[in-house]
């Protein structure tokens, strides 16, 4: 059994990624968190992009604890913002990780969007470091904002934002059903041949 690290404290992820391991067959990864492995000094997340935060975090969690290490960065394109949040979408309203803020500060600045201008994307950007080398691929899910949050599942923007398609909110789709469209679940798709040679 081979140790992968995923850097990051947040479980949800980390059960993303084990679902889209086990649904792909991949077996013989432990996945581990940050939680797991002693405290490293974790660089900020200074990146213009995705891909560069993605990949500054799986290498100071390789370069810590020698474990080939998995990170993602994500967050949400909203064209009516010229891309915005973008890399800031975990800290929008000033706090790190305050979901509800965040939520609510954007559907504030789209209040006066009309329907027709209210496309957006998500972005995941996923970065392997490991002794073999590195790796990084980038997904993308498009949809629109809608005006008010619905659903209670996954986390984040999730509530407001529907997919191309759907008539439903990223929040009430099923786990399953969100892995196989998201934005992350289509980044780890495109990470599985490298994850593969890790084991």
């Amino acid at each position: 059994m081979t140790d992968l690290l995923v850097a990051s404290r947040n479980a949800k992820k980390l059960a993303e990624l084990r679902r889209v391991l086990d649904d792909a067959g991949v077996a013989g990864l432990r996945l581990r968190s940050l939680d797991d492995v002693a405290p490293f000094d974790e660089a900020p997340e200074t990146g213009a992009t995705f891909e560069e935060n993605a990949l500054a975090k799986a290498r100071d969690a390789f370069r810590a604890t020698g474990l080939a290490s998995v990170a993602d960065d994500s967050g949400l394109a909203v064209d009516a913002l010229n891309g915005m949040p973008g890399v800031l979408s975990a800290r929008w309203a000033g706090a790190h990780g305050d979901d509800s803020a965040n939520l609510h500060l954007l559907l504030g600045q789209l209040r006066d969007v009309p329907d027709e201008r209210r496309g957006a994307s998500f972005v995941s950007a996923c970065a392997l470091v490991s002794a073999a080398g590195e790796t990084v691929v980038r997904g993308e899910w498009a949809g629109r904002i809608a005006r008010a949050p619905r659903g209670d599942g996954g986390f984040g923007y999730d509530p407001i934002f529907v997919p191309d398609g759907s008539d439903r909110s990223a929040g009430e789709l099923t786990p399953a059903e969100k892995d196989a469209a998201s934005h992350r679940g289509r980044a780890l798709a495109l990470l599985l041949p490298a994850l593969r040679a890790v084991v």
